[in-house]
């Protein structure tokens, strides 16, 4: 896939960064959720997703297959507001042709082991159940609601009404419809109207409502879940289904009176729970006019996405830029739960005085956070572990000073947030996009910037042989770079106090040459066909996408 937008340079306190992602560089598209590896991992990022914005509705997508019902179940005990059963058919041109012809099951198995498994632990009511995978009629719509859906996806069928004619290179830049392309040549083909996807929804809900009414329904709800309806004779005593027993697909079970077959309660998120409703309080000045808020306070590990709330009222306050640089100024002692510092947005600066746990700064959206131990801590930060895994996940903006060691996975996607650590376990940097320096004072570990495609790391005394190399090169530091590492290694012992950066700065024409830098392939050639374009006078847009198709 390719970004679409012409690079446009911003600063973050005085540095140049590129906006995120820059266009004509690759992405692994879609990258692997490495902050899901259990069912309570995904419970927290559901609850971190809800901090955020607490009116939104939040969806996990299932794929259809055996077990799939117990899965759903997990979702639904995660507090998921809706869960979606995707059948095997359908998916984007872009998808791998393994992904396309090889992966889940139809629509309809999966979705009658979820509404069966979802009723016999009484957990149906409290989520909606959503299901998609090349629908196209308004049978299709009915026999998902007979089987306990009560939401549904269409995708390919109205992309297919617009214009879409299936050639499947979404990926590829060509499209020859103008349907999934960034060519202007192309683009100009598109033919496709707002009002013939209406027309055919139109027809959709009209075959719906005859179909419902034939079967005795005055609504898609009362229809819900009443698999016992549908007729299987045709397909029983067809020859190809000779001997198979369809019956478990239609069972629906015995349940108490009173039970329903469809959402009928919201999930209890626990937010009237949260550290952040005393913080929305004590901040209220910076909330209604941006007055400067400095606060002192304790966390406990029990604090589960400290800041999130509080920056999702800003937000929704002053936009997406926020609000100036500290202007909301608090510090807390002691140990912080779960994704401290989740999306937090410009204007909010956390810090911590102790530790954190997993995903600290996920999803970072122009905030700060500064991390260090706490003073009467006896021992070496340098040398010891002060948060854990998956650090700065999907980060778009803003800044993270950890003075010590964190665990694997730190930066993963990270698109845009400056960092600077003193040592990171397995996988950092991993598929990382965007225009940003990473800076490591201290031990990686292996597979580092696996799938890295864009921006930037600079690692202090870096073995070679725990590079992933497949996307990146590594180089000297140039003269520039060094002026920018000095810079930012100075706030960061500014910031943190930290040992380490005051040796580096007390020694850093010597000192400098023992960084590395990693650079993507494919982001060099953007930044050098950006650079040669603004020389020449040329649209630097087009001479991005020239570059990308080599």
């Amino acid at each position: 896939m390719r970004a679409a937008s012409c690079p446009a340079t911003r600063s973050i306190r005085g540095l140049p960064v590129r906006d995120i992602p820059p266009p004509g560089v690759g992405l692994i598209s879609p990258p692997p959720h490495h902050d899901i590896y259990s069912i309570e991992d995904l419970a927290q990022l559901i609850h971190d997703l809800k901090n955020a914005n607490p009116e939104a509705r939040i969806h996990v997508k299932l794929v259809a297959e055996v077990g799939v019902g117990t899965v759903a179940a997990g979702v639904s005990k995660a507090h998921a507001d809706v869960v979606l059963i995707s059948g095997y058919d359908g998916g984007t041109g872009a998808a791998p042709l393994t992904s396309l012809k090889h992966a889940g099951a139809p629509w309809e198995l999966g979705l009658a082991e979820t509404q069966q498994t979802l009723l016999l632990n009484n957990l149906r009511d409290r989520i909606v159940v959503q299901t998609d995978g090349q629908l196209k009629t308004g049978r299709d719509v009915v026999v998902a609601a007979l089987l306990g859906a009560e939401e549904y996806g269409f995708a390919t069928a109205p992309l297919v009404v617009s214009g879409c004619v299936m050639m499947r290179v979404c990926h590829l830049d060509t499209c020859p419809v103008g349907v999934a392309t960034q060519n202007p040549k192309l683009r100009e083909k598109y033919t496709g109207k707002a009002e013939y996807v209406v027309t055919f929804f139109e027809y959709i809900a009209e075959e719906v409502r005859e179909l419902l009414a034939e079967l005795g329904f005055r609504s898609i709800q009362e229809a819900i879940g009443h698999a016992e309806v549908l007729d299987t004779r045709a397909a029983v005593d067809h020859w190809k289904a000779s001997g198979m027993d369809l019956s478990p697909l239609f069972v629906v079970p015995e349940l108490p009176e009173g039970t329903s077959r469809h959402n009928t309660t919201e999930q209890d998120h626990g937010l009237e729970k949260a550290l952040d409703n005393t913080l929305i309080q004590l901040c209220e000045g910076a909330l209604l006019d941006g007055s400067p808020v400095k606060l002192e306070l304790p966390v406990r590990n029990v604090n589960r996405t400290v800041g999130t709330m509080l920056g999702s009222f800003v937000t929704r306050r002053f936009g997406a830029e926020g609000l100036p640089a500290n202007t909301i100024d608090i510090t807390f002692t002691g140990t912080a739960g779960q994704s401290f510092g989740a999306f937090v947005p410009p204007g909010v600066t956390l810090r911590l005085l102790g530790d954190a746990n997993d995903y600290v700064g996920k999803g970072l959206s122009g905030g700060r956070i500064v991390l260090r131990p706490d003073p009467v801590a006896p021992f070496e930060a340098e040398r010891n572990i002060i948060a854990g895994n998956t650090i700065l996940y999907g980060a778009t903006r803003g800044e993270a000073f950890i003075r010590g060691i964190v665990g694997e996975r730190f930066g993963v996607r990270n698109s845009g947030a400056l960092a600077v650590v003193e040592g990171v376990g397995d996988h950092g940097c991993e598929y990382m996009t965007g225009g940003t320096v990473v800076v490591v004072l201290g031990p990686t570990g292996r597979n580092f910037a696996a799938g890295m495609s864009g921006g930037s790391a600079y690692v202090l005394n870096l073995d070679p042989r725990l590079v992933n190399r497949e996307m990146v090169d590594l180089e000297a530091v140039s003269a520039e770079d060094a002026d920018r590492l000095r810079n930012i290694i100075g706030r960061y012992e500014a910031e943190t106090g930290s040992p380490v950066a005051a040796e580096l700065l007390a020694n850093w024409e010597r000192r400098r040459a023992a960084f590395t830098k990693i650079m993507p392939r494919d982001y060099r050639r953007v930044l050098e066909a950006t650079r040669q374009a603004e020389a020449a006078g040329r649209d630097v847009g087009e001479a991005i996408m020239e570059a990308a198709r080599g």
